[in-house]
């Protein structure tokens, strides 16, 4: 998982000045493990830095996914929201209850795509894998299902 310290790194590393309000959007988005807004990262990063502007949150977001540290999450109501993500391929699994985000690796879709270039005539340069379903807290309960649930 990464560290508020590696990605304030990462940025300096990258020529990027860390502000107290970059430090607070980073903080804010690794707060709980899951996916959030830009107006809800807006929301807990104030508590760290009263001063940081909506404006500001976007710019970091937009600057951290295209670096390849956050991926956009693509909620049901059509906006979206941002999860860390480690460097590598990676995919998420979103509880569309709780929102609750986990990352994994391991899709072989190369058949698939060559198919879908040769299909379209695209050369397909990159994929996102997204699954939502209901987390082992969030699912119902059941003979049929394992686990808690709510």
């Amino acid at each position: 998982m990464l560290s508020e310290e590696r990605l304030l790194w990462q940025l300096s590393q990258a020529g990027y000045r860390v502000t107290r309000p970059r430090r607070a959007v980073i903080r804010a988005l690794l707060q709980d493990g899951s996916y959030a807004s830009p107006a809800e990262v807006w929301e807990r990063a104030r508590a760290h830095c009263p001063t940081v502007g909506l404006v500001t949150v976007y710019r970091t977001l937009d600057l951290l996914a295209g670096m390849g540290f956050v991926r956009r999450i693509h909620a049901d109501d059509g906006c979206h929201g941002y999860a860390a993500a480690e460097h590598g391929h990676r995919h998420h699994l979103v509880c569309r209850v709780c929102g609750a985000t986990v990352e994994f690796e391991g899709c072989d879709l190369s058949r698939f795509l060559a198919q879908v270039g040769r299909d379209t005539g695209y050369i397909v340069e990159d994929h996102l894998l997204e699954l939502v379903g209901l987390c082992a807290a969030c699912r119902p309960q059941g003979p049929d299902n394992k686990g808690e649930g709510k």
